[in-house]
């Protein structure tokens, strides 16, 4: 299944001045449950768990994460139980948004912890401590980046990709994904990245995951904070989907494309360069008509 679908990812060119030549590989639109970024970030996760005879895995997220509801539908998929960890327990008694009821449909169970007990979510005695409370279960960490992770986003780009394009473009969150990217590319190759979030801890998860170092990172573009936007940045999102029919979110993808773009106004690359943005989805935790937990 997951070697079809990821052979298939359609492009989206997008007309530049100056000779740039820009195209937008669409993993928004390989999977209609398990899209984007969390299709690759899943794939060897999953396959690792039914190679343990494991009966699920657990994850975790907040009330709108794309990665608990990609993690619900793929293990749906694979026949594996699943177990969302979800940071806020006063959410427990309130009536479920789209995202936690999608999970839940999926079999998920939903175990809401106060914000204290989830920022454990990376402590060795709380992972223990979830082993022995849901058994034969396989642990997946926040926005899924892991080794696994890191391997399965590798397969993002394809022989022809490292061939055609000089610089390749993404959303950053957790590192994941960029660091997959990183692995892959050819050496004369540019994997630039734009944080959805501030902070200096990026740069470190990256350089765990990879050492290789054409990549650079820029926050420039995150509007102050993860889930953070901006009038510009709403204004920038609304006027693409109408030039481009292309849907954006602005938690990453808007805000890689709003930098993007940015860039290349004031002359960051050079005349003929040839860009590749990865649309790593989310569309599902659009916040723009939600409240953002």
């Amino acid at each position: 299944m997951f070697d079809h679908i990821a052979q298939s990812v359609p492009y989206q060119h997008i007309q530049l001045p100056n000779s740039l030549l820009l195209d937008i590989k669409r993993l928004d639109l390989i999977h209609p449950q398990i899209s984007g970024n969390k299709f690759f970030k899943l794939k060897y996760n999953l396959l690792a768990a039914k190679q343990q005879a494991l009966s699920g895995v657990l994850t975790f997220g907040g009330a709108y994460s794309n990665h608990i509801a990609a993690t619900a539908y793929a293990a749906h998929l694979f026949g594996l139980k699943s177990i969302g960890i979800i940071r806020g327990e006063e959410l427990a008694d309130k009536p479920l948004n789209p995202t936690l009821a999608k999970a839940q449909s999926l079999g998920m169970h939903l175990h809401f912890v106060s914000r204290s007990k989830y920022r454990l979510r990376d402590d060795a005695n709380y992972l223990q401590q979830l082993h022995q409370q849901f058994p034969e279960t396989f642990i997946i960490p926040e926005g899924g980046t892991n080794e696994l992770a890191v391997q399965g986003c590798q397969e993002i780009l394809s022989q022809s990709d490292l061939e055609q394009y000089d610089v390749i473009c993404c959303a950053v969150g957790t590192g994941g994904t960029i660091s997959g990217l990183i692995e892959r590319s050819s050496a004369d190759q540019e994997v630039l990245g734009f944080s959805a979030l501030k902070g200096d801890f990026l740069p470190q998860e990256i350089r765990h995951w990879t050492k290789k170092q054409n990549w650079s990172l820029t926050d420039a573009y995150c509007c102050g904070g993860y889930a953070k936007t901006s009038p510009e940045l709403l204004a920038f999102i609304e006027n693409f989907e109408e030039q481009h029919a292309l849907p954006l979110e602005p938690i990453y993808t808007g805000k890689m494309m709003f930098g993007l773009f940015d860039l290349i106004k004031n002359n960051y690359f050079s005349k003929g360069t040839r860009i590749l943005a990865i649309h790593s989805g989310g569309l599902q935790a659009d916040i723009r008509n939600k409240s953002h937990q």
